[in-house]
């Protein structure tokens, strides 16, 4: 399953175009075998599985970028992440001028809440120009929600990682398994079981999801994954992934997070060109002491209160002033 075809340009993210070669990530005449084998009139949501994944092909984009890919941008916008940058930096120059595809080690990103983990997983994406999928742990009471449930179980349905390689474009899509240390399960599942096989490269060549029951290669898989604390985390899924621990912002890079978004958010609508380029210090300094997930919502709720009052200027008393009951679960101490 790992056959491949020239390559072809993709659509352009930032940076440089990616190009792609056409692989293979599972094979059209299993999944017609498997499906002249259903009984008449049953497992309608398998045959129509089936049925889709025939009508679309077994053929995936894997894309690379062309050539090293800009990614000052990053660093301004994600100064706490240096060290992971670097290594995607790193990965990124190997399979650089070269038809050798692209290799990146899983990886873990160790952080309290609210620090840009899972964003930084989605602007992975948009560099390499792949896809993106995303999964929750935190909610998360079986093992199948990654892997699928048998067609036996009412209700059942494919996995994640299924349905992001069949029913997306890419072979090698970035895969987010969100707070990966908030996973639980019942006795008899697992919700990580999975991915024992699926972050080894030899294994994951075949994965078979329980549903479906065809393999599909999902070694070409980017996996980011998140979490607060490791000490939750089984050892051999550890070993699996290179682990980073990504620190909050200081005040300075904070400062200037708040900054390059207030003045993106103003850039990208209309109404933005009614306030000034810079907000003023003490709005600046206020902005900094709140964790990055924060600042959006809270410059969003600024802009809006300043329009009301009938100012081209965010004011203190324009930002939300939840700060204190909200400190806990994401702003700097």
């Amino acid at each position: 399953m790992s056959e491949s075809h020239d390559l072809v340009p993709v659509s352009a993210g930032r940076g440089r175009i990616p190009i792609a070669q056409l692989r293979s990530v599972y094979r059209p005449d299993e999944v017609e075998k498997r499906l002249t084998q259903l009984p008449p009139r049953e497992h309608e949501t398998l045959r129509s599985t089936y049925e889709r994944m025939i009508e679309k092909g077994g053929e995936r984009f894997q894309v690379k970028p062309s050539g090293l890919p800009a990614m000052e941008h990053l660093y301004e916008e994600l100064p706490n992440f240096g060290e992971v940058l670097d290594d995607v930096r790193r990965q990124l120059a190997l399979c650089h001028d070269s038809r050798d595809a692209l290799e990146i080690t899983p990886m873990l990103l160790l952080g309290p809440p609210g620090i840009g983990k899972t964003h930084f997983a989605r602007e992975v994406a948009q560099l390499l120009g792949t896809g993106l999928g995303f999964v929750s742990m935190s909610s998360l009471t079986a093992g199948w929600v990654l892997s699928g449930a048998s067609s036996q179980w009412k209700g059942a349905r494919p996995g994640k990682v299924f349905e992001t390689l069949v029913e997306g474009q890419y072979a090698n899509p970035v895969m987010v398994v969100d707070e990966i240390d908030k996973a639980r399960g019942e006795h008899a599942y697992d919700p990580l079981g999975a991915l024992y096989s699926l972050l080894e490269h030899d294994t994951a060549c075949h994965f078979t999801d329980e549903f479906a029951e065809v393999a599909i290669d999902a070694s070409q898989v980017i996996w980011v994954a998140t979490a607060n604390d490791e000490r939750a985390i089984p050892e051999p899924i550890l070993n699996r992934m290179n682990v980073f621990e990504v620190q909050a912002p200081d005040a300075d890079a904070a400062r200037s997070i708040a900054l390059r978004l207030y003045r993106s958010l103003r850039a990208r609508h209309d109404w933005g060109q009614r306030f000034e380029d810079t907000p003023g210090e003490a709005v600046l300094e206020r902005m900094a002491q709140m964790a990055p997930r924060e600042m959006r919502r809270a410059w969003m709720t600024g802009f809006g209160n300043a329009r009301l009052a009938g100012r081209d200027t965010i004011e203190l008393a324009d930002l939300p002033g939840a700060g204190a009951r909200r400190s806990g679960i994401g702003f700097l101490q």
